[in-house]
């Protein structure tokens, strides 16, 4: 990447992004809300809340609650505040200041007030050109990136200048990278596998054992190649397919259902142990991304007439007060 980089969000992914990108030489600016965490930042050199382990050198990070500032230093901006929280804050700065940004995207999830990715709501709604947008996917964990443990990014954009550049920006001992077109499949995918990731969860707790997490997993992966070879079928028949062989689709999914890292498992075994959504959000205080993209993707499916049934069952439990158990026998019937 050339010229300033900014980060808006400092949760653990975006400290993380911020550990990735100091180590590798680059200073960047820091959107943060709370005043706190920000004079933490400055004095401490460290987030005071997520990934507390991670150092950063004084003079490389420059925090900040003022956003039109932070973008007006800035050439490229990751975004990497939870999505339901995404479309507020961007709406916070005119459309035409983002029309000059490269926008990465770092956000895993679907804005949940119009129920479209990040290209597409800015594309639509704020002029961005496409070919400055970048969605950075994974697998990859926060915390093994805070312990510098070998971890994956993939990058997706339709110009490749600007994704060769922000992958380079992030590659190094610890992080490997790799590049495609992607930009719609890998999206979805991220989207879908943190739906599949709460199901997960609950049947642990659920007393499932790993047989049926293995099978499950299976039909998972099956569900979303349909609905992504859908979606491109109806949506973009003209940009290039996904590449289901890449760890962006299988390797994200399997270590977000599997991992203890991951919050959406780790939510989805609260609500399979008998948690109400709402005590199971406050018990973690973290957002779980699957949880709003149960709905958002609800929402999709519909608009484009794709089923996705294994989402959907995990939907009813969290939105409509299905329990669990009861579902989840539907899900043993429908799994092969």
């Amino acid at each position: 990447m050339t010229g300033q980089t900014g980060i808006i969000g400092n949760g653990s992914w975006g400290t993380a992004l911020a550990k990735i990108l100091t180590d590798n030489g680059h200073n960047i600016h820091w959107w943060v809300r709370n005043d706190e965490a920000i004079n933490y930042l400055k004095t401490r050199n460290h987030n005071p809340h997520y990934l507390t382990s991670v150092r950063f050198l004084p003079g490389t990070i420059m925090p900040t609650k003022d956003l039109p500032e932070m973008l007006s230093q800035c050439d490229t901006v990751i975004v990497a505040v939870p999505s339901a929280y995404a479309q507020g804050v961007i709406s916070e700065v005119p459309g035409t200041v983002w029309q000059q940004k490269n926008v990465v995207s770092a956000i895993k999830g679907i804005l949940p007030d119009c129920n479209l990715l990040l290209n597409d709501y800015m594309t639509s709604e704020l002029g961005l050109p496409i070919e400055k947008y970048v969605s950075i996917t994974g697998p990859c964990h926060a915390e093994e990136v805070a312990s510098e443990r070998l971890s994956y990014l993939t990058f997706s954009g339709l110009n490749d200048a600007l994704t060769s550049s922000v992958a380079a920006a992030f590659g190094n001992s610890y992080i490997n990278t790799s590049c495609n077109h992607d930009i719609w499949g890998a999206q979805f995918a991220a989207v879908l596998k943190n739906i599949y990731a709460i199901g997960a969860g609950m049947a642990n707790s659920l007393d499932y054992g790993d047989n049926f997490l293995s099978v499950y997993a299976t039909n998972c992966y099956r569900e979303m190649y349909r609905f992504l070879q859908s979606h491109f079928e109806k949506v973009h028949p003209s940009n290039t397919q996904p590449d289901f062989h890449t760890s962006a689709y299988l390797g994200d999914l399997l270590v977000t259902c599997y991992s203890l890292h991951s919050r959406n498992r780790t939510f989805g075994a609260m609500i399979g142990k008998g948690y109400s959504v709402k005590a199971a959000i406050l018990e973690m205080n973290m957002v779980a991304e699957g949880y709003y993209a149960a709905r958002g993707m609800q929402a999709v499916s519909k608009a484009y007439n794709i089923e996705i049934p294994m989402a959907s069952r995990i939907f009813e439990i969290l939105w409509e007060g299905v329990p669990a158990a009861e579902n989840f026998k539907h899900i043993e019937r429908m799994m092969t």
